[in-house]
């Protein structure tokens, strides 16, 4: 490529920023489904069928995606749910 027909900084393609991150619930043999909902209901402030609903979906997906933002963020949701005693990880949305 010749220097004329490379672009220029300006013009360079730049890598989009990520979206975002997401905290997601897994389910484990331990809890309760009602405790995981109070959870659900104390820690993020979900409505009692908001929450019924997310505590379903990890009981019979595995799994519930339960906040979505900032990685710090989701750092903390995750921590404060392994304080609850709940299995949590974050990851990037892509």
């Amino acid at each position: 490529m010749s220097e004329s027909s490379m672009p220029s900084p300006a013009e360079s393609p730049v890598e989009a920023p990520t979206s975002g991150w997401q905290t997601v619930v897994h389910n484990d043999p331990v809890n309760l489904m009602t405790y995981v909902q109070w959870v659900f209901e104390s820690y993020f402030g979900m409505d009692p069928g908001t929450a019924f609903k997310k505590m379903m979906q990890v009981h019979h997906d595995g799994r519930a995606v339960v906040s979505a933002g900032q990685r710090e963020q989701m750092e903390k949701d995750a921590q404060a749910l392994h304080a609850y005693g709940l299995w949590a990880t974050i990851e990037e949305l892509r």
